[in-house]
């Protein structure tokens, strides 16, 4: 089996650190997070951009946890800057000053993605654990839009505040934002444990994308709309992360390099650290990016699939997820074995009772 040698990657997620001071239940951060003194130096970010750039990758995203919970996060950016990458910075907001942002315009900072749990603060405090995080989060948006950065509001939305997409639309028009990305929230890391607190029902989620489709319509011109379904709901699988190692790699606090954010949770693969190696050979010739590259490593219903090109099979985390088979067909595929046995579940958690959240925590490490 010969995996197709891929194109240049588009762009990097780099995820400086696992710390953050909110704790929402569907944070796609593993269970396992990384601690402090894991995380890689700025030096080491910094050539790891300067590898990125050489390899081409044009925009890099900063991310967590939360980045502003580096002290270093404006050097990273100036770096980043040097390295001739454009740069978004992922965040809640928790932990940016006026002052920062500004020196973080001042280094070269591209664009703003701010995170949305609610649309009040009692919805939003209490997905996010963060007593005040909802008020915090409109002032550094006020500032933003001082400032002049590009922003794109990243909505999650769920079972509890799915009835809140209208206003989240609202919200973005009112923060001058260019875009919002409203992201039903996909069960990964800390939401697997959360599923039968957050799951939606089927109605919920077609009415969602209703109300996406007409958003488009009404705000074309004024707002671009990017939408993630719920899955779960769906007959077909979407084409997760544009296909494995295809356009783009992630970056642990640690320095493990994935081909999406939940790949670890793949026991059988093992990824290379930009300790140890440099992206050029991680991306190219590393074993773990070349296992689901194209279609030859695919069986049957997906290699004589007319959608294996479009969707690939789905996404390699949610089959091992949900069919304990990482090289299985997607679950949330029509065609698959096991979607009716996983849209019965999703009926069920999303009927279910449970409203006590597994909130995203730092595990103290054994004395």
């Amino acid at each position: 089996m010969t995996a197709p040698r891929p194109q240049p990657p588009i762009a990097m997620l780099a995820e400086l650190t696992h710390r953050c001071p909110l704790s929402c239940p569907y944070c796609s951060n593993p269970l396992e997070l990384a601690r402090q003194e894991q995380e890689l130096d700025t030096e080491t970010w910094a050539r790891v951009f300067d590898e990125a750039a050489g390899i081409g990758v044009l925009q890099l995203h900063l991310s967590g946890g939360e980045p502003a919970s580096r002290r270093d996060l404006v050097e990273l950016v100036s770096a980043a800057r040097q390295a001739g990458l454009y740069t978004n910075l992922i965040t809640s907001g928790i932990g940016l000053t006026q002052k920062r942002l500004q020196a973080l315009d001042d280094a070269g900072l591209d664009h703003i993605q701010l995170s949305l749990q609610g649309t009040n603060a009692e919805i939003a405090d209490e997905i996010g654990g963060y007593r005040g995080g909802f008020a915090r989060k409109m002032q550094v948006a006020q500032w933003i839009g001082e400032i002049g950065f590009p922003l794109t509001l990243n909505a999650v939305l769920h079972r509890r505040n799915l009835h809140q997409l209208p206003r989240a639309l609202e919200m973005a028009l009112e923060m001058g934002a260019r875009r919002i990305e409203v992201a039903t929230v996909q069960f990964h890391g800390w939401a697997l444990k959360n599923r039968a607190a957050l799951m939606p029902s089927r109605d919920q989620a077609r009415d969602a994308t209703r109300q996406v489709a007409e958003a488009r319509l009404r705000l074309k011109g004024q707002l671009v709309i990017d939408y993630v379904p719920a899955d779960y709901h769906e007959d077909y699988p979407k084409r997760c992360m544009g296909g494995w190692g295809t356009s783009g790699l992630n970056i642990t606090p640690e320095g493990r390099v994935l081909p999406c954010h939940a790949a670890e949770s793949i026991p059988h693969l093992d990824f290379e650290t930009v300790r140890r190696a440099s992206l050029h050979e991680i991306w190219y010739e590393s074993a773990a990016f070349n296992a689901y590259r194209g279609t030859d490593w695919m069986a049957e219903p997906c290699v004589s699939c007319e959608r294996k090109t479009v969707d690939f099979g789905g996404c390699r985390c949610q089959a091992l997820a949900l069919a304990g088979d990482a090289n299985a067909t997607d679950p949330v595929c029509v065609k698959s074995p096991h979607h009716k046995a996983l849209q019965a579940a999703a009926e069920a958690f999303a009927a279910s009772t449970e409203d006590t959240l597994t909130y995203r925590q730092m595990i103290k490490a054994p004395v």
